[in-house]
């Protein structure tokens, strides 16, 4: 039994106590308790960190909600967000064990150094070599149009709050700009940095902290954030720490807030999903602006200089081009009926079910229904987005996605065990769910034809 136990907690199953669960989003950690012989050892923190991001989402919307704070989240843009992270984590599933390998093969084969995996000075090493890196990551990833492509998702959210931090981009993923660390730092070392420089950066999306006094100086807070997400001119392309702040002051990128923020992309999408195109429709901007710039050296420069970059202009771009905020800045937003909020709650509420059911089987199923179940989730993010967008698309989309799931959860269970390793009563309860949604978006399909039909007779 203690070996199972012990097994349980390395694998990251069981998770923290209250306590250590929410100081470990503050990194408040010690060496001791964090350090690790192998990388298999290492627990999986941000794992076991979703209920406390749950929590924290849900009183930063209580505290403003009473406040009458008009910072207060908007339902749809905080689906949006969270959406964003769930689709990103699709490819981590498939993605993570490459990572892992080409680390650990690297440090076996190339590394530089023999640092103890139980000294204080590894463990240090490795945090100060992680921020390095990711400093020099997320520098890139807004003065490189290419990555800037990848990046630009995170920052489309008009809105800066908690959920903000989980809006990640599929395409993103500081993993392989991380292998040099690997020449030095063992692997258990860098995944446990890894992970907390991670989950330090989702306490600092709100606006509901304001100045740390002497802490901003060190560490990068939210008073810093807010301003890496701005739109005004003065915060583009400043404060790009994680955990620190101190790179910024040694390379020249730190920038103080002067006056209110106004958060976004220069260029506002104005959609709150597909989460899809969101991802995609930067690099459709790329490539047409490759084909349309004449010259090889230009075309290159379109790919690899800044995203303001233009013939003629410098490699980033002319502040001056980027247009002027005013405040109140107006937000994209539909303002849908209260029915269908309450609509897409519900399948938004089930779909976060299914997620983190995806991630207890993804191990234990065959690659085909890993994917299937990727498939839905994409599928139902996808239908919940274009509702919230009011796209014309929207009744077909969802109708045919609630249909699929009623028949094929029924010819599931006639011919084998069923598609889903949830509580039978779970189960049957989403199915009824499911069957009445397709029955709504079915009259919804049908009345305009009634009604024309209706006119005609008339």
């Amino acid at each position: 039994m203690a070996e199972l136990e012990l097994e349980e907690v390395i694998s990251g199953r069981q998770g923290p106590s209250f306590l250590t669960g929410f100081r470990r989003l503050f990194y408040l950690v010690t060496p001791n308790e964090t350090t690790f012989q192998t990388r298999e050892e290492v627990p999986q923190y941000i794992e076991q960190a979703t209920p406390f991001f749950i929590m924290m989402i849900l009183v930063e919307y209580a505290v403003t909600s009473l406040k009458n704070d008009s910072r207060t989240a908007r339902l749809d843009d905080s689906i949006s967000s969270i959406s964003a992270g769930m689709i990103q984590q699709f490819l981590v599933i498939f993605l993570k064990s490459t990572y892992a390998f080409l680390y650990m093969w690297i440090h076996e084969n190339c590394r530089l150094v023999d640092l103890p995996w139980d000294s204080p000075v590894t463990w240090w090493t490795a945090f100060i070599t992680v921020e390095f890196f990711y400093y020099w990551f997320h520098r890139m990833s807004h003065e490189v149009n290419l990555l800037w492509a990848a990046h630009q998702g995170h920052h489309s959210s008009e809105d800066f709050n908690l959920t903000t931090a989980l809006r990640q981009s599929v395409f993103q993923h500081a993993s392989f700009f991380m292998l040099p660390m690997a020449l030095v730092v063992p692997p258990a070392a860098y995944s446990v940095h890894f992970q907390f420089n991670i989950l330090y950066q989702f306490w600092i999306h709100t606006e509901l902290v304001t100045s740390l006094g002497f802490l901003e100086y060190i560490l990068n807070t939210p008073s810093h954030h807010r301003v890496h997400h701005g739109r005004n001119p003065y915060c583009i392309d400043k404060n790009y720490g994680g955990t620190l702040i101190i790179f910024d002051r040694l390379f020249g990128t730190l920038q103080k807030k002067k006056k209110r923020v106004v958060y976004g992309l220069t260029h506002p999408l104005n959609t709150l999903g597909t989460r899809v195109w969101v991802q995609f429709c930067h690099l459709t901007h790329i490539w047409r602006t490759f084909w349309a710039t004449p010259g090889l050296v230009s075309k290159l420069s379109a790919l690899f200089k800044g995203p303001g970059w233009a013939p003629g202009k410098p490699r980033l771009g002319c502040i001056e081009d980027i247009p002027k905020v005013t405040h109140p800045e107006p937000k994209y937003d539909q303002q849908i009926p209260v029915f269908w909020s309450v609509y897409i709650s519900g399948h938004f509420v089930m779909a976060v079910i299914f997620y983190q059911e995806l991630f207890a089987v993804a191990k234990d199923v065959t690659t085909l229904a890993c994917l299937g179940r990727i498939a839905f989730l994409i599928w139902t993010l996808s239908s919940i987005a274009a509702i919230m967008d009011k796209k014309p698309s929207a009744a077909a989309l969802d109708f045919s996605r609630c249909l699929s799931y009623v028949v094929f959860d029924a010819v599931s269970r006639l011919w084998g065990p069923p598609a889903l390793l949830l509580p039978h009563l779970m189960m049957n309860a989403m199915s009824g769910l499911y069957l009445m949604s397709a029955v709504i978006q079915g009259v919804n399909l049908l009345t305009p034809v009634i009604k024309t039909n209706t006119v005609k007779l008339d």
